[in-house]
């Protein structure tokens, strides 16, 4: 399995992408193909060891809550300290903070071994996540010390955003935050509320759920990242987002040095999420400032949520969480991208072996050697590689894997060209990432999905069975469609703001760039072809687009925005497949290498069997079908 990922990782990130470049720049000056290959061998000895061994293990070994603290197998705390060990929860930061100042698109590239290894087990992108919310939205004191000690291991952190009653609808939170009347002990004396040097300090109080890696023995403290309404001056919620602000809520107290005070926040484990994947990471309902660990109060302070409470630090301005919050939201967005596409290539790597080896049926007999083309049965039995139909299989796994791992590689290069790049460059990444980050969240999640389901159809029945590890990897990948923003809102998304957002400069820029890859296409024969189908889907995207929005009702336009999202995604891979073809092409023309060969055959195979499919998905779309949105209740 490593061997194959790791010489796929090092096509797509140095012949294809050109990472190496990046050396030219300030930022990465120190780093060469040597230090990237330094962290690419770490990543995948500590996966090979104290991962992939260890995945079974805590899939069926869930987290246990015996009322104080939630228990984990000791794989997991091995795991968690061997990647802190490495360096890697910091390794896109700056040397001053601790880090390694690594491009994103290496870290990515690094921590895909992680995620084919175990994603249940985790490799810790909230912590990171939270700390980057807090290095761009916190204060100086705030960055040293709680995004300081996430990123050296001690702490790990969360984000804390959806409500029993509220789901995936922000706007409908009840979680309050006001003020703390109650003075916090200092060196100096008691400090009020608004002069905590660790930021304005308030009392929260309120449920929150779906919390991933919530409660946990595995790290000294918890960095929850809380989203909570301030009341308005009337005392009461104010509707819709306004009002919602982000909060850092400690698990454990600590003071301005970073050190545990010895007192516990009210902060409650209300109960562990049993789930269908991801067993091996917690998932908890957390209860802030219900009384369970009574935190210091003012004299004569109730339950009124006037000095009692769970102890909160304001980020930003009061009233901009969700901006502050989505900053670590687009980032986890992508990282579920990336979980989804190892799951899928974990499963197509599975999958392969076993049809390497598997032997299964034999070959349909030409009508010239036995009457009406039937079976020899006593001729040998065939491998189940040998048999077409499993081919197919194994090359829809491929194209989507493999496909969607250049599509992750290729937003995380954005994501570097966004923060070092010369004005102009950075510009265009940031707006091209905007257009592509729900297609890197969501096509992953439903096609490498489908990956996996078939990876289990190629076992038959043992690949229903626990036998064999493919119906894991399917349950783990089944969440990601979920995970952080679902299908819907996703599509909606996309469709809703990012292709019309700034009068439509981001799907512009879309089609200029792969107008460019069309070009190159057309100057070599085998790919001409497939460049002029990949310009016939990309006229129709924007047709249908165009369409969709003709009447300005953002009811019809929006009903079919999940076919559109799946057209337009696979659109996308066609066209990082066709790059990817131009750059094989450019290194073997005569595709002597069986790798090439095998990049050259899943490009085939989407331009043959996948993208001639958008074009039902675009029909519902471009004629505002109203089938779905206009049938009523009653009809179900």
């Amino acid at each position: 399995m490593t061997t194959s990922l790791r010489s796929t990782l090092e096509f797509l990130l140095y012949d294809w992408l050109q990472a190496e470049s990046l050396t030219a720049r300030e930022r990465f000056a120190d780093h060469s193909r040597e230090t990237f290959d330094a962290v690419l061998d770490t990543c995948e000895r500590i996966a090979r060891e104290k991962y992939a061994p260890f995945n079974r293990t805590v899939d069926v070994q869930e987290p246990q809550f015996d009322g104080e603290k939630v228990i984990l197998p000791q794989c997991t705390h091995d795991a968690r300290q061997a990647y802190a060990d490495s360096g890697m929860l910091s390794a896109a930061q700056d040397y001053d903070m601790g880090g390694m100042q690594l491009p994103y698109v290496v870290e990515s590239a690094a921590g895909s071994f992680f995620g084919c290894a175990s994603i249940s087990i985790g490799s810790n992108l909230l912590t990171t996540g939270n700390a980057n919310a807090i290095l761009v939205h916190g204060t100086p004191l705030q960055q040293q010390v709680f995004a300081a000690n996430e990123f050296n291991g001690r702490w790990a952190g969360t984000m804390c955003l959806s409500e029993p009653q509220a789901g995936s609808s922000l706007s409908d939170i009840t979680t309050r935050a006001v003020p703390d009347e109650a003075p916090s002990a200092a060196s100096d004396g008691a400090v009020p509320w608004d002069q905590d040097p660790l930021g304005p300090r308030y009392r929260l109080r309120g449920n929150k759920m779906w919390i991933s890696s919530g409660d946990h023995e595995l790290t000294e403290n918890i960095v929850h990242l809380v989203l909570a309404k301030i009341p308005g001056p009337d005392g009461k919620l104010v509707p819709g987002v306004k009002g919602i602000s982000l909060f850092i809520v400690p698990k454990k107290l600590v003071d301005t040095a970073g050190q545990l005070t010895g007192e516990r926040n009210d902060v409650a484990l209300a109960g562990l999420n049993h789930k269908l994947g991801w067993r091996g990471t917690t998932n908890t309902l957390l209860n802030f400032g219900e009384g369970k660990y009574p935190v210091r109060a003012a004299q004569g302070g109730g339950l009124d949520g006037r000095g009692a409470g769970a102890i909160g630090y304001l980020v930003g301005k009061p009233g901009e969480g969700l901006k502050c919050m989505f900053h670590m939201m687009n980032e986890a967005r992508i990282a579920i991208g990336m979980a989804a596409t190892m799951l899928g290539l974990a499963g197509y790597y599975a999958s392969l072996d076993y049809a390497k080896t598997r032997l299964q049926g034999r070959p349909v007999q030409s009508s010239a050697s036995a009457a009406g083309g039937g079976k020899d049965a006593s001729s040998p039995q065939v491998r189940l590689i040998e048999h077409a139909d499993v081919k197919r299989m194994l090359l829809a796994q491929k194209s989507y894997s493999e496909g969607a791992l250049a599509l992750n590689l290729y937003c995380a290069k954005l994501v570097d060209e966004g923060r070092t790049g010369d004005a102009e460059t950075a510009a265009q990444a940031k707006l091209l990432l905007e257009v592509l980050t729900p297609i890197a969240k969501s096509w992953p999640s439903e096609f490498c999905l489908e990956a996996n389901s078939l990876a289990i159809q190629i076992h038959g029945g043992y690949g229903y069975t626990r036998d064999f590890p493919v119906e894991q990897y399917w349950r783990d990948n089944r969440l990601n469609m979920i995970h952080e923003g679902t299908h819907g809102i996703q599509a909606a998304d996309l469709l809703g703001r990012k292709v019309i957002m700034q009068g439509g400069a981001g799907l512009q820029l879309l089609a200029r760039t792969m107008g460019a890859t069309i070009a190159q296409a057309r100057g070599v024969p085998a790919l001409a072809g497939y460049a002029d189908q990949l310009a016939q889907a990309l006229q129709d995207v924007t047709a249908a687009t165009q369409a969709a929005w003709s009447t300005g009702n953002p009811n019809e336009a929006l009903a079919n925005a999940v076919p559109y999202m799946q057209a337009f995604g696979h659109m996308v891979l066609a066209w990082m497949w066709l790059d990817v073809a131009c750059k094989v092409l450019a290194q073997d023309a005569m595709l002597s290498i069986a790798a090439n060969a095998g990049r050259m055959g899943a490009a085939r195979y989407f331009y043959h069997y996948e993208l001639p499919r958008i074009g039902a998905w675009l029909r519902v779309v471009e004629t505002r079908d109203g089938t779905c949105i206009g049938l009523p209740e009653g009809a179900f």
